[in-house]
């Protein structure tokens, strides 16, 4: 599945959760979208359309309220505030930083993260299974599910009686950090020699 088509559905699906009840309210959803980036990316296309599929139209039963920080992560945080003091019904944030910007200033209104490489690790969720408070979304990159798919082949095949991962291949790509928390939930598990 291309990220265009991933963004689409799951932002989408997520995002007009908080829509519907929106919309029953005053008839058209105020959706704030935050990127560090600027209106060229392409992921925004992949949350308008994943909304239209689920039937909102802007001009009709949604309307969008840009910010672009055109790669000054120091404008996010007034940014934010601007989408706050206009009330939106969710706010829409690409990427960690302006997710965390979000949390930081509002915890009533709705965040939708997108991009988010370790939520719990950035203090956006409590935990993948019960993220707590009003930030969810997509991850890019969930050390707690990789270390869970380490423990999948035991759960499907008990008779396995040894695992090996390859992490060499992840130091070579800068992930030392991953390396060693699936290294630590293979010993923990008992199954890694």
């Amino acid at each position: 599945m291309r990220r265009r088509e991933f963004i689409a559905l799951v932002g989408g699906a997520v995002a007009a959760m908080p829509l519907a009840a929106s919309a029953q309210r005053s008839g058209i959803a105020v959706v704030g979208v935050l990127s560090p980036e600027g209106p060229k990316t392409g992921n925004v296309d992949g949350l308008i359309e994943g909304l239209r599929a689920l039937g909102y139209v802007e001009g009709r039963n949604i309307r969008f309220e840009y910010r672009w920080a055109e790669g000054k992560f120091d404008h996010l945080s007034e940014l934010a505030a601007d989408l706050i003091r206009l009330k939106v019904d969710v706010i829409v944030a690409f990427v960690t930083k302006a997710a965390e910007v979000a949390k930081n200033q509002t915890s009533t209104i709705p965040i939708v993260m997108v991009g988010v490489g370790d939520p719990v690790g950035a203090g956006l969720a409590a935990s993948l299974a019960r993220p707590g408070g009003n930030v969810t979304g997509t991850s890019t990159l969930a050390l707690a599910l990789v270390a869970k798919q380490l423990e999948l082949p035991y759960q499907l095949a008990a008779h396995w009686c040894r695992w090996r991962y390859p992490f060499q291949r992840l130091a070579a790509v800068g992930r030392r950090g991953l390396s060693r928390d699936i290294s630590r939930k293979a010993n923990d598990s008992g199954k890694h020699q």
